[in-house]
């Protein structure tokens, strides 16, 4: 048998060149793709419990609003973020100043949704994960066995990790629901300095999540 000679060096060349070529092409589609990636919604089903997380403007609670009121739960529930540093502020100086969550259990109740279907989360959540843990705890109190998560449409995969890592092997389902209210364009999200504003750091906090980094 002959012996074996080393790839020339055009061959080598090649080779590289192709890797390259791949590499690149995955990076390409990675970045077109990346907005759709990160808006991963379920298709709706009725479930137990609506729960809107905290952040945003109304856009998040209104769509909460519309999907209790369409009759896809039969409790709404309202997670209760860190509080705007000014709010906190004008209660120093002694003008109190209503919680976010108050005023928007009061639009709930004009939108027609009884009182008692509103759950306020009774403690503040810094993170998603925290969020994930205290609707652990509340469907194991309730029996709750599906929810739909409500969030803004970039949030929506980084919420899914971990609310589906927080409830494993509970059996409760995790449906994930992006706002409509919201003008986020997936499909085309580097066209437009606000989508590029939220999806990018989306993504990093993502990263973070997956390694374990992200509280």
């Amino acid at each position: 048998m002959p012996p074996r000679h080393p790839a020339s060096g055009g061959s080598l060349r090649r080779i590289v060149l192709s890797v390259c070529a791949v590499v690149l092409a995955l990076g390409v589609y990675g970045f077109f793709a990346l907005g759709s990636f990160l808006a991963a919604e379920d298709a709706l089903q009725k479930a137990n419990a609506l729960v809107v997380l905290a952040g945003g403007d109304m856009d998040r609670y209104l769509e909460g609003a519309d999907l209790y009121l369409a009759g896809y739960a039969q409790h709404i529930v309202l997670s209760r973020g860190l509080r705007d540093p000014a709010e906190l502020e004008l209660e120093r100086r002694g003008v109190p100043f209503p919680e976010r969550l108050e005023r928007v259990r009061d639009v709930f109740v004009r939108l027609g949704i009884p009182r008692e279907a509103i759950v306020v989360a009774p403690r503040v959540h810094n993170s998603t994960a925290a969020e994930a843990v205290t609707m652990r705890e509340l469907s194991a109190a309730h029996g709750w066995q599906r929810l739909i998560v409500v969030s803004s449409t970039y949030h929506l995969r980084r919420a899914r990790f971990a609310f589906r890592r927080e409830l494993r092997g509970t059996g409760v389902e995790v449906l994930m629901r992006a706002t409509r209210y919201d003008t986020a364009d997936p499909e085309r999200w580097w066209q437009h300095r606000t989508d590029m504003r939220d999806a990018v750091p989306e993504a990093l906090k993502l990263v973070a999540y997956v390694l374990g980094l992200g509280a």
